[in-house]
C-alpha cells in the first residue's frame, strides 16, 4: 500500500449534532467499498461511532479517522464531534486536514457549533465547503437554510451541485452556473481577462479556480445531498477528489505532527500523526523536537473507525497512528535530527466548569487519579488536581455532557465508580475594626514553667494584602529571640478564623507590649500567648467573611444579551462593560464564585448554545450578612457530621 504525496487528501467534517456528519462519511466509505454495506450511527451500526458511549448516546463524542481510495487518490477522512462540550477535538482535526466540510442539516439549520467551526478554519485559513444534508427529507426547508446561511456568514453564496438534482453546477444551464463561472474569473486576473474577453475556461482552469474559490473564502460554496438515501453522494465524492488541496511538501526531511491520542485495550496509548513532509518507516528513529529526545517508530496503522491495518511506511499528506512510543505526545512534533523546530501546537480550549469527583469506595483513590491522567492524554480539553484546603479531587471541563462522558469512561475503562458534588469554596475572614488584645499563657508545673505575654494591635488592610506582622517593642520588654515565635503563632492561629474556621487575612498585627520571664519563657510560650490575642481581638474586631470573585467574560449573540445579563445580576454579579463583536456582544462582570456552579448549563439554554464564557479569579469581597450566616451553619453542620 504504497501512496504517492501529491495523491493523498484530508477533508474533515464539522457541523452541529445531528448534521449527519458521521452518516455523510459512512456514505462515502460505502460508497468507495470500504464497506459492505451503509453505516448508520442511529442504529449502532457505524464503523466510526464504535465506541459504547457514542452508540449509547446515538452521537459522536471523539475524533474519528477514516479512509477510502478513490480514482487514484487516498482520501482521509476525520470526523468530529457536533457539541461545543467536545471542542478539543474539533480543534485538533483542523489541524490535520486541507479541506472542512461544514454539514448543515436541511431540516434544522445553522448551529453554534457550524458558527465556530466556520470561525475556526477561517482563522486557520482552511478552504472551506458547505454540504447541506437531509435535503429529501419532509421536514427539509432549504429556504430557511440559505437565509440564516446569509445572515450568519454575510457572503455571497455559490452553488456547485444544485439544490434539486444534486448535479453538478457546470453541467447545466441553469442561472446558477453563471453566477459560479463569474466566481471562478474573479479569483486570478488571467481568469478574469479571459471571461470579459468572453472566452470559456478549460477543465484545468476550472479546477484550479474552483480551489483558489475555495482557499480565499470570499464566497460560501454549497453542495447538496441526503447522505442517508445515497442522494448526490456519487457527485460529492467526485468533487471532494477534486477541491481537496495535498500536502504541499518540498522536502525529505521528517516532519509529522501528533494531533490526537487514544487508548486501546490491545496496544495501549495509540498517537495519530499527521505527515507533512518525508516518509516515516517502521524501525526508524525520529527526534522528538518537542522533548529533545529520540524516539523509535514501531508499529504504524492506518486507521480506519474501529478497524486498523499495519503498513511499513507512511508518507506525506498521510495520516498514521503509531503505538508504542516512549516520550511523543498530543501536540508534539517528531522528525528528522535537523534543527527543525516544534510546530504550533494546538489551542485547546480553557476548561470553566468545576466539580469536586469522589469513588464510592476509598480504595479506588489511585485508580481513578491514574485513569484521569491517562484520559487527559487523550483529551487535554480537560483538568483535574487535587485541592489541599478543600480536600476535594476537582475535575474541570466544558460543560456536563464531557463531565458525564470522561466519568463513564472512568467505570468502563478503570473500573471506578464516581459520585460528584460541588466544589467547595475557598472563604476567607477578616477584620473590620481596629482593635487592641491581650494574650498571657502562664503555666506552673513544677520545675521550668511556661510564660509568655503579648499586646497586640490589629488593623484591617486593603484586599489583596495578606498578612503585615511587625513590632515596636523597646528596651526589651520582649527580647528579640522571642518576636518570630509571636508571628508564628499569629500565622499558626489565622489559618482558622473565628467565624468559620476559614483562614483570616488582610490584617496588620503590630506587637507594641508585652512581658517576659528570664527562666520560663519559650518560644513554644509565645506562640500560645499570640494565638490568644488573636482569638481574643475577634470578638471586638468585627470579624466578616470574604469569597472569590470571578472576573467572568460571556459572548452571546445580541438579541439575548439583556437576559444574559439579567441572570448575572440575579447572581450577584456586576456587570463592568460591555463591548460589541460582529453580531455578538462581548459582557465583562464581577461574579462571586459561588454563584458559578453549572453557569455553562444555564448560559447554554439561555442562548441556545451560542453562549461561551470565560471566568478567572479577580479578588476578594465581603460576602452579604444573610448570606455569610447560611455559610457558618452550613460549615458548622460540616464540623459536627464529620465528628
Amino acid at each position: 500500500m504504497k501512496y504517492s504525496s501529491d495523491k493523498i487528501k484530508t477533508v474533515g467534517f464539522f457541523g452541529q449534532h445531528g448534521s449527519g456528519k458521521t452518516q455523510l462519511a459512512e456514505a462515502l466509505l460505502y460508497k468507495a467499498g470500504v464497506t459492505d454495506r451503509l453505516g448508520r450511527p442511529d442504529q449502532g451500526t457505524s464503523i466510526l461511532d464504535f465506541a459504547k458511549e457514542e452508540q449509547d448516546r446515538k452521537a459522536t463524542l471523539n475524533l474519528k479517522v477514516g479512509y477510502l481510495e478513490h480514482d487514484g487518490v487516498l482520501l482521509n477522512l476525520i470526523d468530529t464531534p457536533g457539541f461545543m462540550d467536545f471542542w478539543g477535538d474539533i480543534a485538533s482535526a483542523s489541524r490535520a486536514i486541507e479541506l472542512g466540510v461544514i454539514v448543515v442539516d436541511a431540516t434544522a439549520g445553522v448551529g453554534p457549533v457550524t458558527e465556530k467551526a466556520y470561525t475556526a478554519l477561517t482563522e486557520r485559513k482552511i478552504p472551506i465547503l458547505f454540504f447541506i444534508n437531509k435535503i429529501k427529507s419532509e421536514k427539509a426547508n432549504l429556504q430557511n437554510v440559505f437565509d440564516e446561511l446569509k445572515n450568519t456568514f454575510d457572503k455571497e453564496i455559490i452553488y456547485l451541485t444544485s439544490p434539486d438534482d444534486a448535479k453538478w453546477i457546470l453541467d447545466s444551464d441553469s442561472e446558477f452556473k453563471e453566477k459560479l463561472i463569474e466566481a471562478i474569473a474573479e479569483t486570478e486576473d488571467e481568469l478574469t481577462e479571459k471571461y470579459l474577453e468572453g472566452e470559456e475556461f478549460t477543465t484545468e482552469e476550472i479546477q484550479k479556480g474552483l480551489q483558489n474559490l475555495l482557499k480565499q473564502g470570499k464566497v460560501l460554496p454549497l453542495m447538496f445531498g441526503d447522505a442517508l438515501s445515497d442522494f448526490g453522494i456519487d457527485e460529492f465524492l467526485k468533487r471532494l477528489i477534486e477541491l481537496t488541496p495535498n500536502v504541499q511538501s518540498d522536502s525529505d526531511k521528517v516532519v509529522a505532527f501528533c494531533f490526537k491520542s487514544t487508548a486501546d485495550p490491545h496496544v495501549g496509548q495509540i498517537r495519530f500523526v499527521k505527515v507533512l513532509s518525508g516518509t516515516i518507516k517502521q524501525g526508524d528513529t525520529l527526534w522528538n523536537a518537542n522533548e529533545q529526545a529520540d524516539e523509535k517508530i514501531n508499529q504504524i496503522f492506518m486507521v480506519c473507525g474501529k478497524n486498523r491495518q499495519e503498513v511499513p511506511e507512511i508518507v506525506a499528506g498521510q495520516i498514521g497512528a503509531l503505538v508504542k512510543l516512549k516520550v511523543t505526545k498530543t501536540n508534539h512534533t517528531i522528525c528528522s535530527k535537523d534543527g527543525i523546530e516544534p510546530l504550533e501546537p494546538i489551542k485547546f480550549p480553557e476548561p470553566q466548569e468545576k466539580t469536586a469527583i469522589i469513588p464510592k469506595t476509598r480504595k479506588d483513590e489511585e485508580k481513578v487519579m491514574e485513569g484521569l491522567t491517562r484520559l487527559q492524554e487523550e483529551d487535554p480539553s480537560f483538568k483535574f488536581y487535587f485541592d489541599t484546603e478543600s480536600q476535594q479531587t476537582i475535575i474541570v471541563t466544558m460543560g456536563d455532557m464531557h463531565l458525564d462522558v470522561i466519568l463513564s469512561k472512568l467505570k468502563a475503562r478503570f473500573g471506578v465508580d464516581i459520585t460528584t458534588q460541588r466544589p467547595k469554596i475557598h472563604y476567607r475572614e477578616t477584620f473590620k475594626r481596629t482593635t487592641s488584645a491581650e494574650g498571657k499563657y502562664k503555666r506552673q508545673t513544677g520545675g521550668r514553667g511556661q510564660y509568655g505575654h503579648t499586646i497586640i494591635r490589629f488593623e484591617p488592610l486593603p484586599r489583596g494584602s495578606g498578612f503585615e506582622f511587625t513590632d515596636t517593642i523597646k528596651g526589651g520588654i520582649i527580647p528579640a529571640r522571642f518576636i518570630p515565635a509571636v508571628e508564628k503563632g499569629l500565622r499558626e492561629a489565622m489559618k482558622k478564623g473565628p467565624l468559620a474556621g476559614y483562614p483570616t487575612t488582610d490584617i496588620k498585627a503590630t506587637l507594641y507590649d508585652g512581658s517576659f520571664h528570664e527562666v520560663d519563657s519559650s518560644d513554644i510560650a509565645f506562640q500560645i500567648a499570640a494565638a490568644m490575642a488573636f482569638r481574643k481581638a475577634a470578638e471586638t474586631a468585627d470579624p466578616t467573611l470574604l469569597e472569590p470573585i470571578m472576573e467572568v467574560e460571556v459572548v452571546v449573540p445580541e438579541e439575548v444579551m439583556g437576559d444574559v445579563m439579567g441572570d448575572l445580576n440575579s447572581r450577584r454579579g456586576k456587570i463592568l462593560n460591555t463591548e460589541r463583536i460582529g453580531r455578538y456582544c462581548k459582557i465583562k462582570a464581577h461574579v462571586p464564585e459561588a454563584e458559578l456552579y453549572k453557569y455553562s448549563a444555564t448560559l447554554n439554554s439561555l442562548t441556545g448554545g451560542r453562549g461561551t464564557y470565560t471566568a478567572k479569579f479577580s479578588h476578594y469581597d465581603e460576602v452579604p450578612k444573610e448570606i455569610q450566616k447560611k455559610i457558618i451553619e452550613e460549615r458548622q453542620r460540616e464540623k459536627e457530621e464529620s465528628k
